[in-house]
């Protein structure tokens, strides 16, 4: 039974985990580099939050700016296709061709907060035809607002916008704009005294995020100077480079999400990958020198996620079944366009009548729903059935109570009203696949009705087995059983990485072929 030992903090084995009334949350990052894979978690006291993972041979596209071709324009639907050379074309929307409202400005400043787009919704203008806009043929600047997901392109826009670590710049948009998150009326006053003070680009305009709350007049100007630089080069590449071709590439997962969630209550940061540890550094030094991390370079034979009890959350996020403390649990369905979560008591039986059991458990599972789409990065409309309530009281507070949890999120959302059968229906924005689909493919057994892990995955998990072991074992040759795929992915595409591995881990593997096996099973055995 896969629970989520982190929420219980008796469970986990760094002191100070458990944040006590008044007490400042104690942030940690930890960034695992193996095989070919960057995982990124993100714990709050312990409890894992936020997590990210990227595949150096599937790298994110979002952010990215191309120089790209009109192949085909599309008045029914108010849209063009473009060729960016990608090999797969991207759609751009009519609206995403015109000049922003200062109503699109606004909601820029808030998807620069997360780096994320607008819902997915085909805004057309009425008033101007994409024909008259766009022809077959024509050159034209875009960028990645929304990641390709299945058989659809990435969703492109002119609007450029290029984050910075406390703002964000605005090519051709003559505006300074503060987020909605900056709540402070004082705070938003002084941010604007600051910036008449400080001559503003002619060509762009300027976004204030929220990490530039509290932060002074050389933190802006520096911020400023570092974006402009990077506008300067993409002009440059955008004269230079012929059609279609990439202008400029967004930061990898690590140095991105450094430079998005690191703040002043980050406790540490961990990285068990000596170059990307000297990665981190470099980073800091040449982008937030104002800063000194805790950084540390994890050493340990233990692989490090087991280390902070996470590794087991990681798995247990590709579950249907997530059990509560209290006993109970939620139940998660995802399809292409809509998650159901279910709530039920399970084992709970409460300790005063029936109206409490439920409420107690509705309450834990708001909170724990709220994670695990954060987590899972899902998206699309959700509908979440919490179990029947009678009082509606527990209803408006279960209701404020999941919507104070939902409030961590950095997408897009919006939640809808407890039904009278305690339905709630909410939105969210979804900009790239799901994760799930970076660690799985189509199931050959089933014909892709269901899922199994993907080749890659699976070396990648038989190499931190393999480290477990010889953490465990001495000895300093093992014999591995797996299926014929994993064995020729290992040693085909994967040949350096498993030779690094028994380097490092000073062991020698020894792959054996058994089609007997599923593919995601496999056995590891000293001589």
């Amino acid at each position: 039974m896969n629970r989520f030992r982190q929420r219980n903090p008796r469970n986990n084995p760094r002191s100070g985990s458990s944040s006590k009334a008044g007490q400042k949350t104690k942030k940690e990052i930890l960034i695992n580099v193996e095989a070919g894979e960057k995982r990124v978690a993100v714990l709050i006291d312990g409890l894992l939050e936020e997590f990210y993972i990227e595949r150096l041979d599937a790298k994110k596209q979002f952010g990215n700016i191309y120089k790209g071709i009109v192949r085909k324009v599309v008045p029914g639907m108010g849209a063009a296709f473009i060729d960016m050379g990608t090999g797969k074309d991207g759609f751009i929307y009519v609206n995403d061709l015109l000049r922003s409202s200062e109503e699109e400005v606004e909601d820029l400043i808030e998807r620069s907060e997360q780096d994320e787009d607008l819902p997915d919704q085909t805004k057309h203008s009425g008033d101007v035809n994409i024909q008259n806009v766009l022809k077959e043929g024509q050159e034209i600047i875009v960028q990645i607002v929304k990641e390709p997901i299945r058989n659809k392109g990435a969703r492109l826009t002119t609007h450029l916008s290029l984050p910075g670590r406390y703002l964000v710049w605005m090519p051709g948009e003559a505006h300074l704009g503060i987020s909605r998150r900056i709540h402070d009326r004082q705070e938003r006053q002084r941010i604007k005294r600051i910036f008449s003070q400080i001559t503003l680009p002619k060509d762009a305009g300027v976004i204030v995020r929220t990490a530039g709350q509290g932060k002074t007049k050389k933190d802006f100007v520096r911020d400023m100077k570092y974006l402009a630089n990077i506008w300067d080069n993409i002009r440059k590449n955008i004269r230079l480079k012929e059609a279609p071709s990439i202008i400029h590439e967004e930061l990898d997962l690590v140095q991105r999400l450094v430079r998005d969630t690191f703040s002043e209550d980050t406790y540490k940061i961990v990285v068990d990958h000596k170059p990307y540890y000297k990665e981190v550094q470099r980073f800091f030094k040449m982008y937030m020198p104002e800063y000194r991390p805790n950084l540390e370079h994890y050493q340990a034979r233990t692989p490090m996620f087991d280390r902070y009890r996470i590794e087991r959350d990681v798995e247990s996020m590709f579950q249907r079944k997530v059990y509560l403390n209290c006993g109970g649990h939620i139940v998660i369905e995802q399809t292409e366009s809509l998650v159901a979560i279910d709530v039920n008591t399970g084992k709970f039986t409460g300790r005063k009548n029936l109206e409490d059991t439920v409420f107690q458990t509705n309450m834990e599972a708001a909170e724990e729903i709220a994670r695990q789409l954060r987590l899972r990065d899902m998206g699309g409309i959700v509908i979440l059935d919490f179990i029947d309530m009678i009082k509606e009281d527990h209803k408006r507070r279960l209701f404020r109570h999941f919507k104070d949890a939902v409030r961590k999120d950095r997408a897009k959302t919006n939640i809808l009203r407890i039904s009278d059968i305690g339905l709630v229906q909410m939105t969210r924005q979804r900009v790239r696949p799901p994760l799930g689909s970076a660690l799985y493919t189509n199931c050959p057994y089933c014909e892709g009705r269901g899922l199994v892990k993907s080749a890659s995955t699976m070396v990648i998990q038989i190499f931190r087995e393999i480290r477990r072991y010889v953490s465990r074992h001495k000895t300093d040759k093992v014999f591995v059983d797996m299926h014929p795929m994993i064995v020729e992915k290992l040693l085909g595409d994967d040949r350096d990485a498993l030779l690094d591995l028994e380097r490092t881990a000073h062991v020698k593997v020894i792959p054996l072929e058994n089609a007997g096996l599923h593919i995601e099973e496999f056995k590891i055995a000293m001589e």
